[in-house]
């Protein structure tokens, strides 16, 4: 097999994470263990005890705002994102699907382009509906040209505009160093 034919093999997942750099040691084990992930059968499976899932950060570059959500099972304001629905396979189309459907945002782009800004292996407490489990979340950063447009797709899954220095200190530690590798303008 040819490198030309083997790369035309990888999934979308390993073909993200076959270009991605990590930024520290642990990006680095977490980036490992994804590229594992993604050479198996199927990286999506909700069954497995690691699965990929994929977030954003909702961004308003003009007023450098960030868009964080209410997760009411894990008490916190966190990006927007979650699993992929049956079929697919790309991590910034989960990305940008659940970004849209859980902040009512039509206008949403990749900023400043397509690639992910953090890929990290996060814990996921067990609940009455499932066990405890991980998810190597692939993290993007979209934009918005209306944030005022915003409308949460449930009353209890509220949303709120920040500043970069309200979401540091009001999020997760995981999230807020996806924060931390946004390209702002100017």
């Amino acid at each position: 097999m040819t490198a030309d034919s083997a790369a035309r093999t990888l999934t979308p997942l390993a073909e993200i994470l076959a270009d991605y750099r990590p930024r520290t040691d642990a990006e680095a084990a977490d980036v490992d263990r994804a590229r594992h992930l993604a050479a198996g059968e199927d990286p999506w499976s909700r069954a497995a005890p690691l699965h990929v899932t994929g977030s954003a950060l909702v961004i308003h570059p003009a007023s450098r705002r960030v868009l964080l959500r209410w997760h009411l099972r894990l008490q916190a304001w966190l990006q927007v994102g979650g699993h992929a629905d049956p079929g697919e396979v790309e991590p910034l189309a989960v990305a940008l699907r659940e970004a849209r459907e859980e902040t009512g945002l039509t206008d949403l782009v990749p900023w400043p382009d397509t690639a992910p800004v953090h890929v990290i292996i996060v814990p996921v407490a067990a609940s009455p509906a499932e066990p405890a489990h991980e998810h190597l979340d692939v993290r993007f950063v979209l934009a918005t040209d209306h944030p005022d447009s915003i409308r949460p797709e449930d009353p209890a899954a509220a949303l709120r505009w920040l500043s970069v220095e309200e979401a540091l200190a009001t999020t997760e530690p995981n999230v807020g160093e996806t924060l931390a590798r946004v390209t702002w303008p100017g």
